[in-house]
C-alpha cells in the first residue's frame, strides 16, 4: 500500500495565492474533562481551508456551473481503479516540461487507458515545499488532452502544481478532461514507488453538496 498524497500541515502553501490552512480546537482534552467520567477525555479539531489544499481532486463542477460536484460524482471513477503510470521524469523543455500526445502514447506502450487511473510522473512533488514547486511545472499539452479524452481513462492524476500550463490564461486539460466527466488529481506524491501497471488506485473525497473539489487521501494497492 503506497500513499500518494502530500501532508496537509497548517500554513501552507499548495498553490500561489491561496491561502494555507488554519488549525483550531472546537473541544480540547482539558475542556472535555468535564462532561465524561474521570479519565476519559475527547478532542475535536476545526479547520480552515480553501479546498485546493493538498493533493486534491478536481470535479466537473470545478470548471463547468452545472457539473458534477462532490456530491455527485460516481465513487467507480475514483476508487480502486486499476491504474498505469506515465513515466515522464526525463522531458525537459523551455519553461517547463510539456506531455505531448507522443509521449504519452509511447509512454503507455499497449496499455489501454481505458477504465483506468492513469497518472503521470514527473518527478516536480520532488520540489514540494520549496520556491521552485512554483515555477517551470510540468503540464500536458493540447494534443495529449485530446488523447487522452478519446481513451476514456476513469481519472487521470499528476505530480505537479498543475495539469495546465500557467503562462496563458488558458486551461485546455482541466476544461477537456472534467467535460467528459473525467475527474482530475493534482499535488500527487510518490508515484515513483509504485510499478508502470499492477496497482489500484484510490482518490476519494467526501460528497460535500456544493463543493467542486477537495483534498483526498490518495493512495495505491500494488497487487499481490
Amino acid at each position: 500500500m503506497v500513499d500518494l498524497s502530500q501532508v496537509i500541515v497548517e500554513g501552507m502553501i499548495t498553490y500561489p495565492g491561496i491561502p494555507g490552512p488554519t488549525l483550531g480546537a472546537h473541544l480540547t482534552f482539558e475542556e472535555s474533562a468535564a462532561h465524561y467520567a474521570a479519565g476519559t477525555e475527547f478532542a475535536i479539531g476545526t479547520i480552515s481551508m480553501a479546498a485546493n489544499t493538498g493533493t486534491y481532486l478536481d470535479t466537473p463542477a470545478h470548471r463547468y456551473r452545472d457539473g458534477q460536484d462532490l456530491s455527485q460524482l460516481s465513487l467507480d471513477k475514483m476508487v480502486d481503479r486499476p491504474g498505469v503510470v506515465v513515466r515522464a521524469r526525463t522531458l525537459a523543455t523551455p519553461g517547463g516540461r510539456a506531455v505531448d500526445e507522443a509521449f504519452l502514447r509511447a509512454a503507455l506502450d499497449d496499455v489501454d487507458p481505458a477504465g483506468r487511473a492513469v497518472l503521470i510522473e514527473t518527478g516536480h512533488s520532488d520540489h514540494w515545499g520549496t520556491p521552485a514547486y512554483f515555477t517551470d511545472h510540468p503540464y500536458l499539452t493540447d494534443d495529449a488532452v485530446e488523447f487522452l479524452v478519446s481513451a476514456r481513462p476513469a481519472l487521470v492524476g499528476i505530480d505537479s502544481l498543475n495539469i495546465d500550463s500557467t503562462h496563458t490564461g488558458r486551461r485546455p486539460a482541466h476544461s477537456w478532461l472534467l467535460a467528459a466527466q473525467i475527474p482530475v488529481v493534482e499535488h500527487l506524491t510518490r508515484l515513483g514507488e509504485l510499478p508502470d501497471t499492477g496497482f489500484r488506485f484510490t482518490a476519494a473525497p467526501p460528497a460535500v453538496r456544493g463543493m467542486a473539489t477537495f483534498p483526498v487521501r490518495a493512495f495505491a494497492i500494488v497487487d499481490g
